[in-house]
């Protein structure tokens, strides 16, 4: 509503505009006038009023009719009019009730009636403006967020559910630039899927995919890790990153462990329709560089570092069965978990041998 109340007196008496305009006027309010239905259309098209004050009897088009022409618009079907009638006013009121006015006036004007009514229908447009308003921000709200679960459901087919919450909650670090951080990486895969999808047919390769996919991605949703790729059979995850946690170490091992058991339950039934499948994980904890890898149009999001190529060297020197852990892992959890060591091993691309030791059991 306008600073100060903007009120529209309607009569074809000049006499009649004067005085209602002088005391609107005199008690501080913003007063424009006109002499006739189709002028008072125009005005309120023009600069809608916060009030209508609108005369019953006037040649043309009758204050019926304007009000009926106002409820009839949406922008202003909602603003208040108050019917002033020199008639019979248990008459006039049926009329004016039908037509959508809010309140009569009688003539000749009582003032102290006339400012009691006019700051009444005042103070209910005033709630109605507010009201208004915050069913637009409400839409505006809804809107903006139903737009972000969408984006966010997008997202969620390339990236991890946690890098695509990142990136749409947008906060402080882009969580696609370039950076370091100390992540826990863990490599799997399955022992013996390179001999079986070379005589299974196509379709029994895709379901086992689907199978062994499924349930190792209901793992890694719960233990909260951002799954780097998956090619076929093998898997990357790394835990503290695009968002840190206190125990990447704890979540990957407990994880491994899960990952393991599953897989040895899917296992038996592979096995009985003729598929040797087995189990390998090689967990490593280090530095590495993340961030956004490809070009406009498709983004994927990856570490480069050391820690990545050590997992996946320990991954494929795990035997059937084994998840094989660094020292600085081991030390992580060395509280939670009973493993024994597997010694010192040399690996491609890593320059020294690496302690290696294999996960047996969780203490808890």
């Amino acid at each position: 509503m306008k600073d100060p109340a903007h009120i529209l007196v309607v009569d074809d008496t000049p006499a009649n505009v004067k005085l209602l305009a002088d005391v609107l006027g005199a008690r501080g309010y913003a007063v424009s006038t006109a002499s006739s239905g189709k002028e008072a259309l125009a005005k309120v098209a023009a600069d809608a009023p916060d009030l209508v004050l609108l005369d019953v009897v006037m040649p043309e088009m009758s204050g019926y009719e304007v009000c009926k022409a106002l409820r009839a618009d949406p922008a202003t079907a909602r603003l208040p009019v108050v019917m002033v009638t020199a008639i019979d006013p248990g008459q006039e009121r049926v009329k004016g009730i039908e037509a959508g006015a809010d309140d009569f006036l009688t003539k000749p004007i009582n003032q102290p009636e006339l400012m009691a009514r006019v700051r009444s229908l005042l103070r209910v447009k005033q709630l109605w403006d507010e009201l208004a308003e915050l069913n637009r921000t409400l839409e505006t709200r809804v809107a903006e967020q139903v737009a972000q679960l969408e984006r966010l459901g997008r997202l969620k087919r390339f990236f991890s559910p946690q890098l695509a919450e990142a990136i749409v909650s947008g906060g402080a670090e882009d969580p696609l630039k370039s950076h370091r951080r100390d992540i826990t990486v863990v490599f799997l895969d399955l022992r013996g899927f390179t001999a079986f999808a070379e005589t299974a047919e196509p379709e029994e390769v895709m379901g086992v995919l689907r199978e062994y996919h499924a349930e190792m991605g209901k793992l890694i949703l719960h233990w909260e890790g951002t799954l780097e790729r998956f090619t076929g059979d093998g898997m990357m995850i790394f835990f503290n990153d695009p968002t840190p946690v206190p125990d990447p170490a704890e979540r990957a091992v407990r994880m491994a462990a899960a990952m393991r058991a599953r897989v040895a339950e899917l296992a038996v039934g592979w096995k009985k329709t003729g598929f040797d499948l087995d189990f390998g994980i090689g967990i490593a904890h280090g530095y590495a560089t993340l961030g956004a890898i490809g070009f406009e149009g498709r983004v994927d999001y990856g570490a480069i570092g050391t820690v990545t190529n050590l997992s996946a060297r320990l991954c494929a020197e795990a035997k059937p069965g084994q998840v094989l852990l660094t020292q600085r892992v081991l030390t992580a959890v060395e509280a939670l978990v009973d493993a024994e060591p597997v010694g010192d091993v040399s690996f491609k691309g890593i320059s020294r041998p690496v302690k290696t030791f294999n996960l047996l059991s969780l203490k808890s």
